[in-house]
């Protein structure tokens, strides 16, 4: 296949200091979220009805498999990994702030606004089509739940050269600090029942997660022995938090009396990183050895090199396959989830699910693979922080209450708006 020889090319022309395993874990974690999402989110037809459901509400015993399928703090100790190597690089070039920073949100924006633009031209078609509103919504928040880990990532990019600095002057100290402040949050939530401080939980327990990925670059983790200390501890704190403390024992968002870990993210997180990253980072020699072979490597490239396209249209793909057998009859949802037989037909709609993104996946990849225009300007560093951080508020807004939802009408107009702007005034819209 020709994209598998591009791929091969690709992994040729890896240079030898470049840690693999960052890259396989990268990869590994998006298929892990993939295959969540299309295990948890139900759908169940039902003498002509459907119902749309979630596992975990009406079968609550696989709550603890999210202790393994929430991966998000291993995307942001990898992302802290990368950040590290990208600030290290532009250092010795002599980049500024502004020029480091185009060049990451060019591969992270450029694919979301994509998925945000189709997602707005489809919802425009179906209001005149006088689909009902509430359909328009719920189809479309779902489809851009992906997109709320961009707007938190996006946001510890802007940050990640105040935050190296940080870990220069504290090293785990400043883990340290953001795991308290996290806690603090924790207590006012919980203890106090002072909710609004929460929300500042998506800084101190993504900080702090982040953090961990410098610690990672600068060889300061230690050995596989010590790794797994570290690996058992976050292991007993989560349990400690979730079995004697106020938290849902669900990783994601939760059906338990309205309390969720993810929205906003409580300190349990952390300890779930730290459990998850201890046990991975342990097996870092013999996988990097195994990452020497030209087969294991290749598919680590090519999956890395859709990854924001795969990511970004997963559940995009699984709403329009729903809408499909819904049309047809219901065909293949009239299996009640979480029977037996349900999970015994999990393998073939996964396999389904994944034959429809490829060719998604081999139609926009370039998009996220195409580097900025040589020549292009770049925008004082203000701008792009500013435009950004709008790109990111109407990104959260569209990930909340998808298009035709929310408390205020034209919310969504507005939040789209704020991601055209943004977007532009980051430069990503410049030719």
């Amino acid at each position: 296949m020709r994209i598998w020889s591009m791929a091969s090319e690709m992994a040729a022309k890896t240079p030898p200091e470049r840690n693999r395993y960052v890259d396989f874990l990268r990869a590994v974690s998006i298929l892990v979220v993939i295959t969540g999402h299309w295990l948890i989110a139900t759908a169940w037809y039902v003498d002509g009805e459907l119902t749309p459901g979630h596992l975990l509400k009406s079968h609550s015993q696989y709550q603890w498999l999210t202790w393994l399928f929430q991966v998000m703090p291993i995307f942001f100790i990898v992302g802290g990994y990368s950040n590290a190597v990208s600030l290290e690089s532009a250092e010795r070039k002599g980049q500024g702030y502004a020029d480091w920073l185009v060049t990451r949100l060019h591969r992270l924006m450029s694919p979301l606004l994509v998925l945000v633009i189709a997602w707005a031209c489809v919802a425009g078609v179906m209001t005149l089509m006088d689909v009902r509103p509430v359909v328009i919504q719920f189809t479309s928040q779902a489809a851009l739940i992906p997109t709320w880990f961009l707007a938190i990532y996006i946001t510890l990019v802007l940050l990640a050269p105040v935050a190296y600095k940080f870990w220069r002057r504290f090293g785990f100290l400043s883990f340290w600090i953001f795991a308290g402040l996290a806690a603090l949050v924790d207590v006012l939530f919980f203890a106090a029942d002072i909710r609004w401080p929460g929300w500042t939980n998506y800084f101190w327990v993504w900080l702090g997660v982040h953090q961990l990925g410098f610690a990672w670059r600068d060889g300061r983790m230690g050995s596989a022995g010590k790794l797994l200390v570290y690996s058992a501890l976050g292991l007993a704190v989560l349990y400690a938090l979730v079995y004697w403390g106020p938290y849902p024992k669900a990783m994601v968002g939760s059906p338990d009396e309205g309390l969720s870990n993810t929205l906003p993210p409580k300190i349990v997180l952390m300890a779930l990183g730290v459990f998850q990253f201890g046990l991975l980072l342990s097996l870092e020699g013999p996988m990097r050895r195994a990452l020497s072979g030209a087969r294991l490597w290749t598919a680590t490239v090519l999956i890395n090199s859709m990854i924001m396209t795969v990511y970004l249209w997963h559940i995009t793909v699984m709403v329009i396959f729903g809408a499909i057998l819904y049309l047809t009859g219901g065909y293949g949802l009239g299996v009640e989830p979480g029977t037996s037989e349900w999970w015994a037909t999990r393998p073939v709609w996964i396999a389904v699910l994944l034959v429809l993104l490829l060719p998604v996946a081999l139609l926009l990849s370039p998009l996220e693979r195409r580097g900025r225009k040589p020549g292009s300007p770049v925008p004082p560093a203000p701008r792009q922080v500013t435009g950004a951080i709008m790109a990111c508020l109407g990104i959260a807004l569209l990930a909340m209450w998808g298009f035709g939802g929310g408390p205020l009408p034209g919310l969504d107009i507005a939040a789209f708006a704020l991601i055209i702007v943004g977007a532009s005034m980051s430069g990503l819209l410049s030719r």
